[in-house]
């Protein structure tokens, strides 16, 4: 089990790894030797997650997420699979943990009577400094 939040855990089963080569430099190793690392985790049919955890982890992941609604996570900035699969593990737990914090509902609020004042003020200014441009017309 993955320890991700207080109340959510992933089973190892859940993840499903496949190691590819790795784009960029590197020589020779980069021809030969598979350690970039394809973390794939279903969201939507994941057991471990809350339904609003899974909404909101689908609208964060973008175009990691395909179609089928699994989620596609790439590390490859390391040179060993071990430290790309961790990467890989982190990058996951982070994005699900930003999913787990419900947003605040926006409370509407109303203009202060200064503010109001100072709109207003403002407004006045503006307009007689444009109404000072205009020209007399000569007679």
């Amino acid at each position: 089990m993955i320890r991700v939040t207080d109340h959510i855990a992933l089973d190892e089963t859940e993840l499903v790894e496949e190691f590819v080569r790795a784009s960029g430099p590197g020589g020779q190793n980069v021809n030969k030797v598979a350690t970039a690392v394809q973390l794939r985790f279903d969201v939507r049919r994941s057991p471990s997650l809350p339904n609003d955890v899974a909404i909101r982890l689908m609208r964060l992941a973008g175009s990691r997420l395909t179609t089928d609604g699994v989620l596609v996570i790439t590390a490859q900035r390391f040179r060993t699979q071990e430290r790309n699969r961790a990467d890989a593990r982190e990058r996951l737990i982070a994005l699900i943990q930003e999913a787990a914090v419900r947003p605040t509902p926006r409370r509407p609020t109303r203009p202060t009577l200064a503010s109001k004042k100072r709109r207003v003020d403002a407004k006045k200014h503006r307009g007689a400094i444009k109404s000072r441009r205009q020209g007399r017309p000569e007679e």
